[in-house]
């Protein structure tokens, strides 16, 4: 995807990520990486639009990460619209057809297929999921600015993740 020769100081899955996330802010979508969601599981990427709409990203460095790894199937009752993001030479037939597809270096994302429709979150599902991206965003940035804190916040009654 990019043309760039510069060597990169982490791994694919951490380009893919970072390309994703570039690709998500340029479309207008805020994102958060490893997101822990009311069932236990971890999303890669969670994103946001501007009105409430949730995309999750499960990032595939490899077809033995993808083979290794089904919990994406417990991600659909937490999202309006699920994709995958590999890089180059990923095999794309093995993607769910209902899933979206992104390829994505370092730099950028590009989409490769949409995902197929799905039923609407329920309303008080949204409000708590968009309420959990809320939290976990202050709380990020809230330990950036004060690391200091990761004791307190660590003891709290309901930490977000």
């Amino acid at each position: 995807m990019s043309d760039t020769t510069q060597s990169e100081p982490f791994g694919v899955a951490a380009q893919i990520t970072r390309g994703v996330q570039r690709f998500m802010l340029q479309a207008g979508l805020v994102s958060l990486t490893e997101v822990i969601l009311p069932d236990g599981h971890r999303a890669d990427i969670m994103a946001l639009d501007k009105k409430g709409q949730i995309t999750i990203v499960e990032v595939k460095s490899s077809l033995a990460d993808f083979r290794s790894d089904q919990k994406w199937h417990a991600y659909k009752d937490f999202c309006d619209l699920l994709f995958f993001a590999v890089a180059d030479g990923f095999p794309d037939e093995v993607i769910p057809a209902e899933c979206g597809l992104l390829r994505a270096d370092a730099y950028q994302a590009i989409i490769l297929r949409a995902p197929t429709a799905s039923p609407p979150l329920a309303a008080s599902r949204r409000k708590s999921l968009v309420t959990r991206f809320g939290r976990l965003a202050a709380q990020r940035l809230q330990l950036l600015n004060d690391p200091g804190c990761s004791g307190i916040l660590r003891d709290l009654p309901n930490p977000v993740n």
